[in-house]
């Protein structure tokens, strides 16, 4: 037997060991964690004055190695795993106002002063904000509960269940039917499938169905593609004060038709940042690079180019932090990022990748994209194949991009030293009077020995002639200049020329009298290799053809051209970010902070920006991307904040189910949309009733546990093609230039140009809201009026607001009561002999359901009441019918004014 003494010494020590590992987990428990506890308290109240703008007292808290490094006063104000000793400690808990932090402001609570203090004792650990660190597999809650439907729904149902919360029950077909096609498709659903759906018994294999077909819907890219086109600010117009016309049409084409053939949205992305940059880009691929081109360009007389074309690129650097990653970068243009780890210079790098393209901020827009129809094509790609056989794929490659996008052209605009010559307007073109001259900067003439000019002159008897140096140096050539029917492209060949030179472009006319007579016009110049093939059969036609397609007259689009080694731009930090004020030279790069490097054999070009934007290590892209659907679905991303992920914007509602959707994305769905769309919808989240009751009003008021359908208006162009939808008259066309349906005069005031708004006609007038023309500074106003986004620049959501307003919209505009005609003449067609049934079939059409019987007899009463009005005043019915030459019947007047009423209801005008 053990001895008293031996026994209690084994207890004793067991005790001792008890205790110690229940400190070591007391302890464990109080780990400071940095991104919630630190962080958010730094951010509040140090950071203003300790952070990326500010640094009182040689101090920052926004980046640890600042935190820690010495002060003003030469030592540390943080001292890991020593409060007592850190500065920063001793001053948040000083009770001398001229020392306490913050300074002039409120003091920290005795829980911030414990957190920080805790956080300093323990090594002042830092922490990645969430959303920085790359996506990983998340674990799925273990649930058990006949309402789930899918592993999203579990995510869902734990947070409900942590909440003390239970879903509702699911909707009644008809919402459902009504939900699921505005979401999918932004309108209703053929009336073919709407019945299969209503009349199907089995409600989980119609409704699959019915999401299926309408994901294969035409429909589904142009609903989608709306939503893309506010994160691209895409415009019929170029933007500022005289806001001209802007061909640009066939990008949004390109979004629809990406969006419904399913294209990855890996691959999406690509096209649109570097689609040029591809071995053999496609006209598509070319095409998808007018996402950057969508930029405000400024023709007002009097502006710099350079200027212009720098606040160009800077939106291409915001447009794609803040649309494709959720994240504030715009202010590290003038500092570091006040409140995320983004230092100034990073963003001087990142910008480098998008600041070496053709673009200048020219009127003309180029580069332009000819887009050649059938016929041109064959002939150009017999041309390039014939000019690779006998000059081989460096040839072929160069002049096929010259013929597709006029590039590498030197624009006349960046001409100096002129004599007799100014640039019009200061951004025009280059104008030439009589004994004129200019110089054009360093061009590459390695192996040169034809030049291509695009001019227009209107005086015969001039003379051009090229030289080396001055203009009065080594002549290159002469040539006669002929006077021309506009603008004219000639070609002038020369003897074979080397090096990288200034070359000066000279014009006399002794025939001409007045000095001050402008009389040629320069728009560009390309300096190139003559035709290949001298001697070869067929040489002679294949250099018509050349030429031909050169003068060619086709549709054009703005589109990202990179410039050729010889042209390549320096890129620096701009001190403050002003732009003429230039700092350090920088390379491209992308900020540390994300923690992850360039992948393998990533160009320094926007290939290799394309490259590290949809890498999978990448934390930014997938999240934001899927946070935007759930969006688009539920009126608020898990993320509300879709243009901030970073500390300042909104903390996830369920963090853990957006990184799940994030890595399904990618590694499940290998980036397809319409696969993580469906399994979105096909979720019982997604599928319940969206009544509020009392407890859920306490609870959760705005919905974000999602115990209930979201309710949320419609969006401008859901509110309008459901519109067009129920009265019968949606056009189905699809692509093409916009339209313009009916506006109030007024509305566009166009300076310089007198451009006017133009009512289609036919069926133009009633297609989709995505082809409707947009001018940035006079918008569609029935679109502004239900939160359109201006598309002044990147708009990564919209927020709703709930103004008078839009019943005048919806009650008065001219759009409305044409359609409301047109519902009620499709009621008279199908709802039977009386009014009631008449009634009760509108409301049918619109909302798939009977109406309810208070709603019947307000509708009956309004019916009756317009009745008599009309009947005994012709000439009001007549108006209010839109023809006051005709007379119409008492009743066919009130039945269009009753279903004006019926589109303004609540639950047509909201998803339900």
């Amino acid at each position: 037997m053990l001895s008293k003494r031996k026994i209690l010494f084994a207890s004793g020590f067991a005790l001792i060991a008890i205790c110690l590992i229940a400190f070591s987990l007391f302890s464990a428990e109080k780990e400071i964690d940095f991104n919630s506890q630190v962080k958010p308290i730094l951010n509040k109240k140090c950071i203003t004055c300790h952070g990326g703008v500010k640094q009182q007292g040689g101090f920052s808290v926004l980046f640890r190695e600042e935190a820690l490094a010495n002060t003003k006063s030469g030592k540390p104000a943080i001292i890991p795993g020593n409060p007592d000793s850190s500065e920063f400690i001793k001053r948040i808990k000083s009770d001398d106002p001229e020392e306490r932090m913050p300074y002039k402001h409120p003091a920290l609570n005795n829980d911030e002063i414990d957190i920080l203090s805790t956080w300093v004792k323990q090594g002042a650990k830092w922490g990645n904000h969430w959303a920085y660190v790359s996506v990983k597999p998340t674990e799925v809650p273990e649930v058990d509960n006949d309402w789930v439907r899918n592993d999203l729904d579990k995510f869902i149902f734990a947070k409900l269940e942590e909440n003390k919360l239970t879903p509702s029950k699911t909707a009644d077909k008809a919402t459902l039917l009504r939900r699921v096609s505005l979401d999918l498709i932004g309108t209703y659903p053929s009336e073919k499938l709407a019945k299969f759906y209503l009349n199907t018994k089995d409600e989980q294999k119609a409704y699959e169905v019915l999401v299926d077909s309408l994901l294969t819907s035409p429909k589904f890219g142009e609903r989608w593609a709306t939503m893309w086109l506010d994160i691209a600010r895409y415009a019929d117009t170029k933007g500022y004060e005289s806001d001209p016309n802007r061909n640009i049409w066939s990008y949004r084409d390109w979004v629809i038709k990406a969006y419904n053939k399913d294209m990855p949205y890996n691959q999406f992305i690509t096209d649109q940042i570097a689609g040029d940059l591809f071995p053999n880009p496609s006209d598509e691929q070319y095409i998808a690079t007018a996402f950057s081109r969508n930029t405000s360009t400024n023709d007002e007389g009097g502006t710099n180019n350079e200027e212009f074309r720098t606040a160009a690129v800077l939106d291409r650097v915001n447009a794609t932090w803040e649309g494709l990653m959720s994240t504030t970068f715009s202010c590290v243009q003038c500092h570091a990022h006040p409140y995320d780890p983004f230092k100034h210079d990073e963003y001087y790098k990142f910008m480098s990748y998008f600041n070496n393209t053709r673009d200048e901020d020219v009127s003309a827009e180029y580069p332009l994209f000819k887009k050649f129809n059938d016929s041109l094509q064959n002939q150009f790609n017999n041309l390039i194949s014939w000019v690779k056989t006998v000059s081989g794929k460096e040839r072929a490659d160069q002049m096929s991009l010259f013929l597709k996008t006029g590039q590498p052209a030197i624009n006349s605009t960046t001409a100096d030293e002129m004599v007799n010559s100014v640039i019009g307007n200061h951004n025009i073109a280059l104008y030439f009077k009589n004994n004129s001259a200019a110089r054009l900067k360093g061009v590459n003439l390695e192996g040169v020995d034809q030049l291509i000019l695009r001019y227009n002159c209107t005086k015969p008897n001039g003379t051009m002639s090229l030289h080396l140096g001055s203009p009065n140096g080594p002549l290159i050539k002469s040539w006669k200049a002929d006077v021309t029917k506009g603008n004219q492209n000639i070609s002038i060949d020369f003897a074979k020329q080397s090096g990288v030179k200034d070359v000066y472009l000279k014009y006399t006319n002794a025939s001409v009298k007045n000095p001050d007579e402008f009389m040629v016009y320069f728009d560009w110049f390309y300096f190139t290799k003559q035709f290949p093939g001298v001697g070869k059969p067929d040489y002679i036609s294949y250099k018509k053809t050349f030429i031909d397609l050169m003068n060619v007259q086709v549709p054009t689009t703005p589109i990202m051209v990179e410039n050729p080694e010889s042209m390549r731009r320096k890129n620096y930090v701009f001190v403050r970010g002003a732009w003429t004020s230039k700092g350090k030279e920088v390379n491209v790069g992308v900020p540390k902070s994300l923690a992850f490097a360039m992948p393998k054999n990533a160009p320094n070009n926007r290939m290799g920006l394309a490259m590290w934007l949809t890498d999978k290590r990448n934390p930014l892209v997938s999240r934001t991307m899927v946070n935007r659907l759930w969006e688009q679905l539920y009126g608020a991303g898990l993320v509300e904040t879709l243009e901030d992920m970073g500390t300042q914007g909104m903390a996830p509602t369920h963090q853990e189910l957006l990184d799940f959707m994030a890595y399904q994305l990618m590694y499940k769905y290998n980036w397809s949309i319409k696969k993580m769309l469906k399994e979105m919808v096909m979720m019982a989240t997604y599928r319940q009733d969206s009544k509020v009751t009392e407890e859920l009003k306490e609870k959760d008021l705005f919905n974000k546990f999602y115990a209930r359908g979201s309710r949320i208006r419609l969006s401008a162009e859901q509110l309008r093609d459901q519109s067009l939808a129920v009265c019968g008259v949606l056009s189905t066309k699809m692509y093409g230039p916009p339209v313009m349906p009916w506006q109030p005069e007024g509305i566009w005031f166009s300076p310089y140009n007198g451009d006017k708004w133009r009512l289609s006609a036919g069926e133009d007038k009633y297609r989709r809201g995505i082809y409707t023309y947009w001018k940035r500074t006079a918008p569609y106003p029935s679109a502004i009026a239900f939160d359109g986004a201006s598309r002044i620049v990147c708009s990564p959501r919209r927020i709703r607001t709930n103004t008078p307003l839009q019943a005048l919209v919806t009650l008065n505009d001219s759009v409305y009561v044409d359609l409301a005609r047109k519902l009620a003449l499709r009621m008279e067609k199908v709802g039977g002999s009386t009014s009631t049934s008449k009634i009760s079939k509108g409301y049918e059409l619109i909302l798939y359901k009977p109406i309810p019987q208070n709603r019947l007899k307000v509708f009956e009463d309004l019916y009756t009441k317009a009745f008599a009005s009309f009947k005994k005043d012709g000439a009001s019915a007549s108006a209010f019918m839109g023809d006051k030459q005709k007379k119409y019947k008492p009743e066919e007047a009130a039945l269009v004014l009753v279903a004006n009423a019926m589109l303004n209801l609540d639950e047509v005008i909201t998803k339900n």
